[in-house]
């Protein structure tokens, strides 16, 4: 059964991002839909990009019934083009770009020495090259001073056996959010990573659900068994990603820039 998101917990916030001119891929389900609530809550114009109509629809729906300015775009992060066309119809809508949040991403395993799916190109296109595309194509639109936010992971921060791809590439997120920062501190752009831990998405309760197939176990055990990594003993919320990622758009990180920031319950704590 599709998860519904869950953005309920995000509390109305002030009008710090009014007017702000939001992108978001990857907008139409989790996390993504939780970052798009949480800057609209702050008055900021959001669009959000996908490969799926539906929930794109139904995201821009629900921000349009709280009376926010939302507009959906199909854009695929793997095809250059694609991304190109679809943040010039953001820019001509808006009237510009402010804030990416470059969110798109897949997971799941691909092993190198272990057994296991050969799903390296699908991982990389995706979450690597995806990033390059969704910057290349909101570049000649983004206003000086704007915000870059990247979906990174805490498996951007360590290894984990069975998932060499999505380890290779949340790790490239980061290094990229590094170079980037530098080129773009001249024009005032901010260029920042998140690395989230466990957050409840259809995304996490497949990966769970692998882990209880290989731990031939069942799905209750398994969730039990990974929030034992996890200090705080349960998963996140999308609501609570977008929270940081408004911040990391806001006034007060005007000054913060180059970093990748873990929002993981203590899974990582550096």
């Amino acid at each position: 059964m599709k998860r519904k998101v869950d953005v309920g917990h995000a509390r109305p916030g002030s009008d710090e991002l009014a007017g702000k001119r939001c992108v978001v891929t990857g907008g139409g389900t989790g996390i993504g839909a939780g970052i798009a609530h949480a800057l609209a809550q702050r008055g900021a114009r959001v669009a959000v990009l996908g490969r799926r109509k539906k929930p794109l629809q139904d995201v821009v729906a629900m921000l349009q019934a709280e009376r926010c300015d939302a507009l959906a775009v199909v854009a695929d992060v793997t095809d250059k083009a694609s991304m190109r066309r679809g943040l010039l119809r953001v820019a001509k809508q808006f009237g510009g770009i402010d804030v990416l949040v470059a969110n798109a991403g897949t997971g799941g395993p691909n092993a190198c020495a272990l057994p296991g799916p050969d799903r390296w190109t699908e991982i990389l296109r995706t979450n690597l090259d995806g990033l390059y595309h969704s910057v290349l194509g909101a570049l000649p639109h983004l206003a000086d001073g704007g915000r870059i936010v990247a979906i990174s992971s805490v498996l951007g921060r360590f290894g984990v056996p069975g998932y060499t791809a999505y380890c290779a590439s949340k790790h490239g997120v980061i290094g990229f959010v590094k170079a980037l920062a530098l080129e773009l501190a001249g024009r005032g752009i901010t260029v920042n990573a998140i690395c989230p831990g466990w957050v409840d998405t259809d995304m996490a309760s497949a990966g769970l659900q692998a882990l209880a197939d290989a731990m031939q176990v069942e799905f209750a055990v398994a969730h039990k068994h990974a929030m034992t990594a996890v200090p705080i003993g349960r998963m996140l919320q999308p609501d609570e990603i977008g929270e940081t990622v408004a911040w990391l758009c806001s006034p007060g990180a005007r000054g913060m820039t180059g970093q990748a920031i873990s929002h993981c319950g203590g899974q990582v704590m550096w």
